[in-house]
């Protein structure tokens, strides 16, 4: 079978990884499977198995380019004849809904509704027009969520009755412990905490850094994430520029995992962050933040007191103290549910559905 998978771009982010393992388990399974770029961007080393499109240089965000765009997919993937068109992120489903080719599920990486809720404390006119307008890209569409908070947002806040289907993120667990023994890496000579996401208000670098000037000593804060004066201003600010460290993207993040003490994730929101399942493949214990969706789900059952509430610097400051005098056991965690065999079945499921109704 045949898949399209449509982005923005592959700028780095854990929505874009997923995609880019999901296209290279299915091609490893005898299908064909094509990344198709809205823009120029890519920090992926990308399987030279899969096929990657490019649409445009950049994004164009205004209506005529959003159309622009959507001419210009919509030709390249006729080319291609996908059996199934997976869209990911809103922008890349906006112009892939433009196209108007049968077929076309979006991937929903991201909680929306807590997205909005952000977007009301700044404009409650944008907040509604936010609101508004997933609700009419997605409210007759076909879904595919990455977690079952997302899915449970998507039916709950937007009322959306259309078809959805939860599909995990898949993980190589072989893969990720190969890499994370790379013979090239050099671990640094001081023990350190790590944190592994862009710089987005989304993230929370803030709350992070404000937990991180809490604590008065102790291993460095390793940030993988690219360097802007604005996060390293925050840093400054913070009287943190001995103890934190910013190490730009990796393309193998998990020697840097494999390596820390504990890995902290401090979003506001999430869809089911690949950093949590890889950092426990890694061996290295985690701390999240209790945030709509995905660490709930990962970590509810098997490691609850990994979870702390949303925004409480204090809180965060208190449980890293904690786990690096007592770090918890993470042995036995049984992570099976997460493999990439069972991302790939259910997407050959949805295009086999598919196939049958032609």
């Amino acid at each position: 079978m045949r898949f399209a998978f449509v982005l923005p771009n592959l700028s780095g982010g854990g929505a874009e990884k997923a995609v880019v393992k999901t296209a290279l388990a299915l091609v490893q399974r005898n299908h064909q499977a094509g990344l198709f770029l809205l823009s120029n961007r890519n920090y992926y080393d990308v399987n030279p198995l899969i096929n990657i499109y490019l649409i445009a240089n950049k994004l164009q965000r205004s209506w005529l380019g959003k159309r622009f765009l959507a001419f210009r997919l919509r030709r390249s993937l006729l080319h291609f004849q996908p059996d199934i068109v997976v869209s990911t992120l809103p922008f890349a489903d906006e112009v892939t809904s433009l196209t108007k080719l049968p077929n076309h599920w979006c991937r929903i990486a991201n909680t929306l509704s807590a997205e909005i809720n952000k977007l009301e404390l700044i404009s409650s006119l944008k907040a509604l027009r936010r609101f508004r307008k997933y609700k009419n890209l997605y409210g007759n569409k076909s879904l595919i969520a990455v977690s079952d908070g997302v899915a449970f947002d998507l039916r709950d806040q937007f009322g959306i009755a259309s078809s959805i289907v939860t599909i995990l993120n898949p993980f190589d667990f072989d893969l990720i412990r190969e890499a994370s023994r790379d013979p090239q890496f050099i671990s640094p000579s001081y023990e350190y905490v790590i944190h592994v996401a862009r710089f987005s208000p989304q993230k929370r670098h803030d709350i992070l850094l404000d937990a991180w000037a809490m604590i008065p000593s102790g291993p460095k804060l390793l940030l993988l994430t690219e360097s802007t004066p604005a996060l390293q201003a925050m840093i400054d600010s913070r009287g943190l520029t001995d103890r934190v460290q910013i190490i730009g993207f990796q393309f193998n993040p998990y020697s840097w995992m494999a390596n820390a003490k504990i890995l902290v994730l401090c979003s506001d929101y999430e869809g089911l962050p690949n950093v949590l399942i890889e950092s426990l493949v890694c061996g290295t214990p985690v701390i999240s933040t209790d945030c709509p969706s995905g660490p709930r789900q990962i970590l509810g059952d098997v490691l609850p007191s990994s979870l702390v509430p949303c925004g409480n610097s204090v809180e965060l400051a208190a449980r890293i103290c904690s786990f690096l005098v007592h770090p918890p056991s993470i042995g036995n965690i049984d992570l099976s549910v997460y493999n990439y065999e069972h991302t790939v079945a259910a997407y050959e499921n949805i295009a086999s559905k598919i196939a049958t109704t032609i």
